[in-house]
């Protein structure tokens, strides 16, 4: 294989987000085959929950990547990973254009669910721009086969690539559940649209009707959010919130708990990475419908959808488990085989390799 120079534009760690954690990982498969990645780091300097949201702030780190456009003459491939709103594919224009310009490879990957609702609601000006933009894309990737409308409105469906998202091997390594005890665990970011302050009232009502259990909660939070979460926290006596976790500290947590409860309604959804991450090490999952989520859970088989935006119905199912905890093993040990076969690392580098190779 050639040596071909790819230059990857989008949000890399810090903070770490689902999309800032694949690009990285995506960079190093990259590098460990032959190709020669250049990254162009979009991040924004600190975790934002309002994403898609226009600020002079942002304008002015948007403004400060964008000089660096001119590394596209110097590549082969442009592997992008733009927002889901009007301004989070604005401000990939350059790139993009200069691509189309001489005539490189454009790789779309679309991490979420809310393009394709976010264009049907644009003005016809806006969805104007947005179309001439993305239409000059020569390929996308999406999460899961539900989440395709994304891009076929810009782009032939045979150009568009399926590639679901991953967790790290480490975490199957050496995994040892305890199912004596009922053990919530929430990953991710406290967003209010991840559903951590239905999961927070859900654990309350469980307190008041004396269920045994105990939670962990990790994940970073902004100022704001932190407002609203503390309250909360500081009335359940039987939970821990650990912040950020990494490396040996998620497997813990993650081996640590049976449960994994996460009742998104983000807009921006699409495959969360720590839903992957929960069943690599053995915990049913309870989640909602949200963007390309069902294509991976299935209602009674990974664990159990709950209804976005409702506590009784998350608290009921909550219930169900602490009174037949024997569900709660079988799932685990068919959730760790369903990861192998589905969501490693490897498969996912050799999907990913595949549609780099395509010439």
């Amino acid at each position: 294989m050639s040596h071909k120079k790819v230059l990857l534009v989008g949000p890399l760690p810090e903070p770490i987000t689902g999309v800032s954690l694949a690009n990285r990982v995506v960079k190093d498969i990259l590098q460990s085959n032959a190709y020669t990645v250049t990254a162009i780091n979009t991040s924004f300097s600190h975790f934002d929950e309002n994403l898609g949201t226009f600020s002079f702030k942002k304008l002015w780190h948007n403004l400060k990547y964008n000089t660096s456009a001119f590394k596209v003459f110097s590549h082969d491939i442009i592997y992008l990973t733009p927002g889901q709103t009007f301004f989070g594919i604005l401000k990939y224009f350059i790139f993009i254009a200069f691509g189309s310009l001489s005539r490189k490879r454009i790789i779309l990957h679309i991490h979420g669910n809310h393009l394709s609702n976010g264009y049907r609601e644009m003005s016809g000006f806006k969805r104007g721009i947005i179309r001439s933009i993305l239409s000059k894309a020569t390929e996308g990737i999406v999460l899961s086969e539900s989440l395709l409308p994304n891009l076929t409105p810009f782009l032939d469906k045979n150009k568009i690539y399926v590639l679901p998202n991953f967790a790290e091997e480490y975490l199957t390594e050496n995994v040892s559940k305890d199912y004596k005890e009922l053990r919530f665990v929430y990953l991710s970011n406290l967003m209010q649209e991840k559903g951590i302050l239905e999961f927070l009232q859900a654990l309350h009502i469980l307190d008041k009707k004396d269920i045994a259990y105990s939670a962990r909660i990790a994940g970073s939070v902004t100022k704001e959010m932190w407002m609203l979460v503390k309250p909360l926290l500081l009335g359940l006596k039987k939970v821990d919130y650990q912040g950020l976790v990494l490396g040996a500290e998620k497997k813990e947590l993650l081996q640590w708990g049976t449960v994994f409860v996460l009742p998104t309604y983000y807009a921006m959804e699409g495959q969360p990475i720590s839903i992957l991450e929960a069943m690599a090490t053995g915990n049913l999952i309870l989640t909602t419908t949200q963007g390309g989520i069902s294509d991976v859970i299935k209602d009674g088989e990974q664990g159990f959808i709950v209804e976005k935006q409702n506590v009784d119905d998350l608290v009921m199912k909550m219930e169900h488990l602490a009174s037949h905890p024997q569900i709660i093993e079988e799932i685990s040990s068919r959730n760790q085989i369903y990861f192998k076969e589905n969501f490693t690392m490897s498969i996912f580098s050799k999907k990913l390799l595949k549609i780099f190779a395509i010439t």
